[in-house]
């Protein structure tokens, strides 16, 4: 079989289509396997992230500071150039540090596309190397171009420019974390296929972007809470795009053959 970079290359001297309902239908019926449990997690550990951010703050601010004017005076506050690269950088780095968490949802995909059983070890299964280093690159660097940019140009004051170019930037990475995961390739690699392959059928891929960011948010309207239980939708989504190009291969141990051809 060959190797994802070479299908790469005969996707950019061919092309490749998707058919929509097929793709749609897939990510629904991955969806309705990994809902229930994947929400639970996600439950969970937002509780514990709100838990230790107010915690933070209250060391760093003190409990007095905790005031509905305190929060809007931090999210209005002008920025120093200094202030906004140490910004760009920390949002970056976050980015890259959780990026692993959100590719064990594609992982919890997979397994339940394959009848295999998962558990909340799932979720974690990329904080190992190799893939937590590329993962942790391919999510640091767009996510770096993305807020940079975005940082730049609201200096100017120019309104919701900021917003689409790093709305743009997450389209053209919509595969590259699963190019790591599934395909092997390097961080460098799978930001570059990722472009290709988006550059490719923009139409088709920039359809199942937007659905997936929509039917993660629909839980919203179940007065909120029940987003726990869709946000995990645009994973099932971008397995299923993932599925439709390079079909699901089994693998040997991912760990293991991680390294073996792409990422020499």
């Amino acid at each position: 079989m060959k190797s994802t970079l070479a299908q790469i290359e005969d996707i950019k001297k061919n092309g490749y289509s998707l058919d929509f309902a097929t793709v749609f239908n897939h990510a629904f019926e991955n969806y309705k396997k990994i809902a229930l449990y994947s929400g639970l997690i996600i439950l969970v550990f937002s509780i514990i992230a709100a838990m230790v951010f107010m915690g933070v703050i209250i060391a760093y601010f003190g409990v007095g500071s905790m005031t509905k004017d305190f929060f809007e005076n931090l999210e209005n506050q002008k920025l120093t150039a200094l202030e906004l690269v140490i910004q760009t950088v920390t949002v970056s780095a976050l980015a890259g540090i959780t990026a692993p968490f959100g590719a064990g949802f594609l992982k919890m995909a997979d397994c339940a596309d394959k009848d295999i059983e998962f558990n909340v070890s799932t979720i974690f299964s990329y904080y190992k190397g190799p893939y937590f280093g590329q993962i942790f690159v391919a999510a640091f660097i767009p996510a770096l171009v993305g807020t940079a940019l975005s940082n730049f140009i609201d200096s100017f004051d120019v309104l919701y420019v900021g917003n689409v170019i790093s709305f743009m930037v997450s389209f053209f990475m919509y595969l590259s974390i699963p190019l790591i995961v599934f395909g092997n390739l390097s961080a460098i690699d799978a930001i570059k296929s990722s472009i290709t392959l988006v550059t490719k059928n923009p139409l088709n891929i920039f359809a199942f972007f937007i659905i997936g960011f929509i039917g993660s948010l629909i839980g919203i309207f179940a007065c909120c809470v029940g987003i726990i239980f869709t946000v995990v939708f645009n994973s099932s989504m971008i397995y299923a795009t993932y599925f439709a190009i390079f079909g699901i291969q089994e693998e040997e141990d991912s760990i293991d053959s991680i390294g073996k051809s792409n990422l020499d």
